[in-house]
């Protein structure tokens, strides 16, 4: 399975230990991995920006009436609105290049999945943690998102000086990103513990904060030390 003209596909297949099954398709654009969401006859009123959007919100209620990212949840919440985070739940996960499995709780899987919506559903402060999204990594450990997350805002650097700007090699800027993605995070858990909804919803939301928090504790000069022992090859003895 590749990409086509039909998008970057990314598939979850949910068989939970009640007997529910379930399959999101998440179908990305291959050049801007934005989300291409299906119509729906109605949007709930609590996804209006004006009453969901995050303090740090640069999008404007005129042109964009609902919040992007609100609405990109639509699915899970009303599958998993009355789920139990810790419930059991086989979870197969199909990407263009490869395809995993894991029974976990039903909270590992979904926070797995909630990562990818809202990086594409067209947030902008989410939107700078999209390039990940293209080569997800299902289940990952702190280890290996920090490690991913400094790849991507490297390779951002690189590209910003290409084109004539100032490139942050301190790696800062990443650590006020993930201080951006905080503040959206805490938003949506307040905006959906409003909706009433069980834990396992709750729960994902929460696990992908703290991913993001130890991320962004990660960035420091001992994890820096650890990473930079991966690349002796490249560099001079000390």
């Amino acid at each position: 399975m590749a990409d086509t003209a039909d998008g970057h596909v990314i598939t979850y297949t949910f068989v939970l230990k009640d007997g529910r099954h379930r399959v999101f398709r998440v179908n990305l654009d291959p050049q801007t991995l934005l989300l291409r969401r299906e119509p729906r006859a109605s949007i709930p009123e609590w996804t209006r920006l004006s009453s969901f959007a995050c303090s740090h919100c640069p999008l404007s209620k005129e042109e964009h009436p609902h919040c992007p990212l609100a609405v990109s949840l639509l699915d899970l919440v009303e599958f998993f609105g009355d789920a139990v985070s810790h419930q059991p739940a086989d979870i197969t996960v199909e990407t263009p290049e490869r395809t995993s499995w894991k029974a976990t709780s039903t909270q590992a899987g979904m926070s797995s999945l909630l990562g990818i919506y809202m990086v594409s559903s067209g947030c902008p402060v989410m939107a700078r943690l999209r390039p990940m999204v293209r080569f997800h990594l299902p289940f990952a450990t702190v280890e290996e998102t920090t490690y991913r997350a400094l790849s991507m805002y490297v390779m951002a650097q690189f590209f910003i000086q290409q084109g004539g700007g100032k490139a942050d090699w301190s790696l800062q800027g990443l650590a006020r990103i993930y201080d951006d993605v905080h503040v959206v995070n805490v938003n949506v858990s307040e905006k959906l513990g409003a909706q009433r909804l069980k834990d396992a919803s709750m729960g994902a939301i929460s696990t992908l904060d703290t991913f993001g928090s130890m991320t962004a504790f990660s960035i420091t000069e001992d994890m820096l030390e650890d990473v930079r022992a991966l690349f002796s090859a490249y560099l001079p003895p000390r």
